[in-house]
């Protein structure tokens, strides 16, 4: 398995090293040797991170880093020896924000490969329901934000969601896949948006749930007749998109309709929130986020 490695401003973000000092440490004194990837990044390892710390440990003490620098070989041969000293890093908050302002950035610059090349260390760095909930999702809605407020274009808005979606799916691929409760996911008819229904699917998987994923835009009647065939133990529909109340309230009745009324059925997403009360009028059931839904599942 390969092992974990981060880009220098996560780096600087676990070890407390800033990004310049590292730089200036690597050029003057060699203490770090960092790898590359294809895109020309630096990367560390998490034995780079772990260095890094003694190293700020020391020069905080009053060491001058020139005098540090002489004490490498020493350093190294205490995290070789004594690898379980190192701290772990996993999972630190700060990290989790520099990965997403790292893609923000990219995403500025219309660099697809930055985007990908940050979420790549982000899935070999993190178990899958952390990088979903530490980075994926805040990330996207973060993206959706932005775009709304005019600071992205509909260009780097797509440029972010189209790598995102694509890690999910690879993320979805890796998880279980059996199950003895069933649940049938899929967006309202014309929903777009479908990476918040990829991690409830990703969420129920992983506890223990089969899950079919339908997707986007699914048409009300191929629903209902999937359902029917299928007898899941729940249907859950997502709707982000909110076209307003009428509108809201027209589609889920359409869809109720040709849904059996003795399978639970819940909605989720933004628009589903909006209009909580026209979901329990027509005898639906709001899901308030992933976790929801899966207790749900497990409980009905």
């Amino acid at each position: 398995m390969s092992q974990r490695t981060y880009r220098i401003h996560v780096a600087a973000e676990l070890s407390g090293v800033r990004v310049e000092l590292i730089r200036a440490w690597e050029r003057r004194y060699g203490v770090l040797q960092p790898l590359r990837t294809p895109a020309g990044y630096r990367v560390y390892t998490e034995r780079d991170v772990a260095l890094l710390k003694r190293l700020k440990k020391l020069t905080d003490e009053g060491v001058a880093i020139s005098e540090a620098a002489k004490l490498l070989p020493q350093l190294l041969d205490e995290l070789e020896t004594a690898p379980a000293a190192a701290e772990p890093v996993m999972g630190h908050g700060a990290a989790l924000a520099s990965w997403r302002d790292a893609v923000l950035l990219a995403a500025e610059a219309h660099d697809q490969g930055g985007v990908s090349a940050v979420l790549d260390e982000v899935l070999s760095a993190l178990p899958p329901l952390k990088a979903f909930d530490g980075v994926l999702a805040p990330l996207q809605r973060e993206v959706g934000d932005r775009w709304h407020a005019g600071r992205l274009s509909v260009v780097q808005e797509h440029l972010v969601t189209q790598v995102v979606r694509a890690r999910l799916v690879s993320l979805l691929h890796a998880a279980p896949t059996g199950g003895r409760r069933h649940a049938v996911l899929a967006c309202f008819p014309e929903e777009e948006h479908e990476v918040g229904l990829q991690g409830v699917a990703l969420r129920m998987r992983h506890a223990g749930i089969k899950v079919t994923l339908l997707g986007q835009r699914v048409p009300a009647a191929d629903l209902g007749r999937a359902v029917a065939e299928l007898k899941p133990d729940l249907v859950g529909l997502s709707a982000v998109t909110d076209a307003g109340g009428p509108s809201f309230r027209a589609t889920l009745a359409q869809l109720m309709r040709v849904l059996p009324r003795t399978i639970p059925i819940w909605v989720g997403g933004a628009a589903a929130e909006a209009h909580a009360d026209i979901v329990r009028k027509l005898g639906a059931r709001l899901a308030a986020d992933a976790d929801d839904w899966a207790r749900r599942v497990a409980e009905e």
